[in-house]
């Protein structure tokens, strides 16, 4: 990734964080446990991929991306009069499971160790 399209992804990255905490006013966001993991732009900025994390139920995350698209016109017309760039790119947003496998994991692990002191107790 090129300096300029990382500086980019980032700026992105802000400002939909931003946008998505202050200006979007979907149901299907109220109270949802959303985080944006990370935002690759193409070589080109003509298309942004946005990895979003959620925690809570399949049918939760769904209606979440859900939002998430339908208000995709919105912050593409936000983006472009705050950043000013001669090509703002379209949005695509995308579901991450990075997070929620690292919970699981943690989870685990702390399972794990919990019956191994248990097991050593019992020695």
């Amino acid at each position: 990734m090129s300096r300029r399209t990382s500086r980019v992804s980032e700026l992105l990255r802000e400002e939909i964080s931003a946008l998505i905490q202050r200006d979007l006013k979907d149901p299907r966001l109220e109270g949802a446990l959303l985080s944006i993991t990370e935002v690759n732009v193409s070589a080109d900025l003509r298309v942004a991929s946005i990895f979003v994390s959620h925690l809570g139920t399949d049918e939760e995350r769904e209606e979440a991306l859900a939002g998430l698209q339908s208000a995709v016109p919105f912050l593409e017309r936000e983006l472009r009069r705050r950043l000013r760039m001669r090509r703002t790119p379209s949005l695509k947003f995308q579901f991450d499971s990075s997070i929620e496998r690292g919970a699981r994991l943690a989870s685990t692990i702390a399972d794990l160790a919990r019956s191994r002191d248990a097991s050593v107790g019992d020695s």
